[in-house]
């Protein structure tokens, strides 16, 4: 049995990652699922709720008609409050979404006078798909960027699935593509120091095997608490990278459930919780290629913040 870190949900608005599918020749590793969201009612155990986008509406209306057909998770009037509260978003550009970046959700929503219901009814499941923390403390400006894609693009809140494990489905091909350039990809060689020139510039990077990496130019991807233990102590005086300090990475936990009979009221479709802690979940038997099951549930969860 895999084991994964995460559940992986590709958005219709995640054009780089469309091409770099298409690069590898691997488009037909996406699943793609119907144009819908669908949130669990938590007050109505194995009841779901659904946001259906319709394929012959073209955006926004695709997406309005969605909203306003959903009648279980916001009244009218919410809807209408909402639908004014959204409007600077949608008129002012990405000079007033970038403005809201000091405003959490929780405060922008309250701010337009959208009544507090919406946000819990849709924005905390919202909120932690889009980086695993609640509405108060989340940047309104990262989910009206979000929001914005969704309301421009006909399939920008459609998702796919991979098809199977992603080391051997997704990862394996990129290393593949490297090595067919003459790139090399190495394993189990992390960085454990960041060596620095006189004037600042880096000179090499030392790999906890004892090896060196030199090169032209470097490119260093890694999460924000595993960067603020290698960052250099020159670098820490450089207002560039004093702003690391109010980055706080987010503790996430997945959890895989094997079950030995098949579960009801599953879709083959990813799911929002709606909860405090549960983000979103799947049942891997349905929606999975790899792991499809007639007989048996695989139940995939990611709880967060997980603190």
């Amino acid at each position: 049995d895999w084991y994964e870190t995460g559940l992986h949900i590709f958005f219709g608005a995640y054009p780089n990652v469309q091409n770099l599918f298409g690069e590898l020749g691997i488009n037909d590793r996406l699943q793609w699922k119907e144009h819908s969201m669908i949130f669990a009612m938590p007050n109505k155990p194995g009841e779901f709720s659904r946001f259906d986008f319709p394929e012959k509406l073209p955006a926004p209306v695709n997406g309005i008609w969605a909203i306003l057909r959903n009648n279980e998770m916001l009244t009218w009037p919410e809807k209408i409050k909402f639908a004014i509260g959204l409007l600077p978003a949608m008129l002012g550009g990405q000079s007033y979404v970038e403005a809201q970046d000091n405003l959490t959700v929780q405060e922008w929503m309250r701010s337009r006078g959208v009544p507090d219901r919406v946000t819990t009814e849709v924005f905390i499941a919202m909120s932690k798909a889009l980086n695993f923390i609640n509405p108060d403390e989340l940047s309104m400006q990262c989910t009206l960027i979000a929001l914005n894609r969704f309301l421009q693009e006909k399939h920008g809140s459609k998702m796919a699935f991979l098809d199977g494990n992603p080391p051997e489905r997704l990862c394996e091909p990129i290393v593949e593509h490297i090595q067919s350039l003459g790139g090399e990809v190495r394993f189990n060689s992390r960085i454990q120091k960041i060596e620095l020139n006189n004037d600042g510039t880096v000179k090499r990077f030392l790999l906890n095997d004892g090896n060196v990496i030199e090169g032209d130019a470097y490119v260093f991807a890694t999460p924000v608490d595993i960067l603020k233990l290698l960052l250099p102590n020159d670098w820490k005086a450089i207002p560039y990278f004093k702003k690391l300090e109010k980055l706080v990475g987010v503790p996430v936990i997945n959890v895989h459930i094997w079950f030995d009979r098949k579960l009801k009221n599953t879709y083959d479709h990813l799911l929002f919780s709606r909860s405090p802690l549960l983000s979103v979940y799947a049942d891997m038997s349905v929606t999975c290629k790899e792991y499809y099951n007639p007989n048996q549930s695989m139940l995939e969860l990611v709880f967060a913040p997980a603190e």
